[in-house]
């Protein structure tokens, strides 16, 4: 079976695991039972070993199509050909703490697949197959009346189903025939070792568990303040959003896949199933901003058991994983060929033990952005964040590897100096806010002169623009948050001199085509990697929303049109595009602008 296009998949999932439903019915991506377990299907990263859970017309001709639920997580995959019209409804339950149905509760660690025939009749194959922990482990398979269980030294699965089930290698397979109106239901779930598939479900039971996930979804959108003019996209970006939040502990993560690459058989691939300081503050504020104050709050809490365990020298560490857990090791694996030969596949990430001096400043960005709108931060939360703010103090002037992450060597990023200067300002702000004691003068003292720093180290006076890194003459489209952060005004000579030097093509020593950003050149800034580097979606529609301010267009929603022209087949926005405008996965970062 041939590797579909990122684009072509769809997300559903239960702020517990999530997992990607191609266009042709197939689960090619699911770590169950949490985001960043490892995989039960996995054929994304490797077409023949990963594993799937595939539902399909039999016969070949029929054209899918994809689309959600609306204004839910609940996604529907419809097969249309001369015979007939079929569908899948895939979701995972969700509700606190479980939904119950006829008496039987449906928790977290499960997935439905509902199939249904719409009109005249359909045949379909069905093939289980699942590859425990990135296809490394063995596992046994049992069939018996109700369903099939597979049982692997770290963790047992229960397909049941009333649809008779035979064995196919390590997997299990099925054909049958749904005449109109007719459904079949597969119920994927965690089962004891040893145990069996667990109960096929009623149509009855399989309906009422439907209703009642939907209405979980309304209830929650309906939260939601945005009523712009993208209020369609806002709302299936939130949902999205909401998907790579963990429940239990209020983590966001930054994805919910590993290793797909930037472009095809390139080696940037990276495991993003982790929460990144940085990347769950930009969530936290495009959540509080269109209205979700619950997710914010739940993060706030996991940041706060996270500052109890600073390292040693005091610093924060900027990633963690989605239990707080800090060592995240990283592997390659090797026995996967990855997404279209795009190797190596990663789990893990190094950068875990990088020095980012950039994340305290979206840190305490997103506290005080939390304390404005959501509420009030505790005293014991502010002891710890002063700590911090005199870590910053003392070691603002280090080098660093930067919010690129870069494996060439630490620089002065003035990105990394510039969110210094946003921590130290935040903090100030929010001492004032709080009436909190506060080192106000060691911190107005120290704030004033990483602004002065950037101004006579940031400047290149060459390229008459903010660049990279001191002593450098490289562009960087991070610099385009300066305004957003109040470093600067967006109206400042120098700033708009930035953004003219950015907004060329990189033949023309910029970093902008076909209206998106990349976020450096790879030419000329060596970051310790080879291969090309895809354009981030997000930079650009942050840079449309200042637009109007910065007077560069006349009409600017052209500009943001044009970024949500990259919107997936279900109408969500990517993080990054990469050559020929394919689409490369699923971030935090959507909504950073938008509110």
């Amino acid at each position: 079976m041939a590797y579909q296009p990122i684009e072509n998949y769809g997300i559903i999932g239960n702020a517990h695991s999530a997992a990607l439903v191609g266009m042709n019915g197939s689960i090619d991506w699911l770590c169950f039972p949490h985001l960043d377990s490892p995989t039960i299907f996995a054929a994304l990263l490797d077409d023949h070993k990963g594993g799937r859970f595939q539902i399909a017309p039999a016969s070949a001709g029929s054209i899918s199509k994809q689309h959600y639920w609306p204004d839910t997580n609940v996604l529907v995959t419809r097969f249309l050909s001369p015979d007939g019209v079929g569908e899948i409804v895939d979701y995972m339950p969700i509700g606190a703490p479980a939904l119950r149905v006829s008496g039987k509760r449906y928790g977290f660690h499960y997935l439905i697949r509902r199939v249904k025939v719409v009109r005249g009749v359909m045949a379909f194959h069905m093939e289980c197959a699942p590859a425990f922990n990135y296809a490394r482990d063995a596992h046994e398979v049992v069939i018996g009346a109700e369903g099939a269980s597979f049982h692997a030294p770290s963790i047992s699965l229960g397909l049941a189903t009333c649809v008779p089930l035979k064995q196919q290698g390590t997997g299990v397979c099925a054909e049958f025939t749904l005449q109109e109106e007719e459904t079949a239901t597969f119920v994927l779930q965690e089962i004891e070792q040893g145990a069996g598939s667990g109960l096929p479900m009623a149509d009855a039971e399989a309906e009422e568990l439907f209703q009642q996930t939907v209405a979980y979804w309304h209830r929650w959108l309906a939260k939601c303040t945005y009523r712009g003019r993208w209020r369609e996209s806002v709302h299936r970006s939130a949902l999205v959003l909401k998907l790579l939040t963990f429940s239990p502990t209020g983590a966001i993560v930054a994805a919910p896949t590993s290793s797909l690459p930037e472009h095809v058989g390139g080696v940037r691939n990276w495991d993003y199933r982790y929460t990144w300081i940085r990347d769950a503050a930009f969530t936290l504020y495009s959540l509080l901003r269109i209205g979700f104050t619950e997710e914010a709050e739940q993060f706030m809490a996991w940041l706060e058991a996270r500052c109890h365990e600073i390292n040693p020298d005091g610093s924060l560490q900027l990633m963690y994983g989605v239990h707080g857990h800090h060592t995240l090791t990283e592997e390659t694996l090797n026995h996967l060929e990855g997404y279209r030969g795009s190797r190596p596949v990663r789990i893990g990430n190094a950068a875990y033990n990088q020095l980012q001096l950039d994340i305290y400043g979206e840190l305490l960005d997103a506290v005080y952005l939390y304390a404005k709108y959501g509420g009030p931060i505790s005293y014991d939360l502010w002891t710890h964040l002063r700590r911090l703010l005199s870590w910053v103090c003392k070691n603002w002037q280090r080098q660093d590897e930067g919010i690129w992450e870069m494996r060439s060597g630490r620089q002065s990023f003035v990105y990394s100096k510039l969110m210094c200067w946003v921590a130290l300002d935040r903090g100030l702000r929010l001492a004032d806010m709080s009436s909190f004691p506060a080192e106000r003068n060691r911190w107005l003292r120290v704030r004033d002169q990483i602004y002065e720093e950037i101004m006579a180290k940031g400047w290149s006076v060459k390229r008459q623009a903010f660049v990279q890194a001191y002593g450098g003459d490289n562009l960087d489209a991070s610099l385009l948050l300066m305004p957003q952060v109040y470093f600067v005004s967006p109206k400042d000579p120098r700033m708009l001199k930035t953004l003219n030097a950015i907004n060329r093509s990189p033949k023309e020593g910029g970093l902008v085509s076909n209206s998106l950003v990349y976020r450096y050149n790879v030419k000329l800034s060596a970051d310790g990697l080879t291969g090309e580097e895809g354009r981030l979606v997000c930079v650009r529609s942050g840079w449309s929303r200042r637009s109007p301010v910065w007077g560069r267009w006349t009409a600017p929603g052209t500009s943001l049109s044009r970024c949500w022209a990259t919107r997936t087949t279900w109408g969500s926005m990517p993080r990054r595009s990469g050559p020929a405008a394919r689409r490369w996965g699923i971030s935090p970062r959507l909504l950073r602008t938008f509110p």
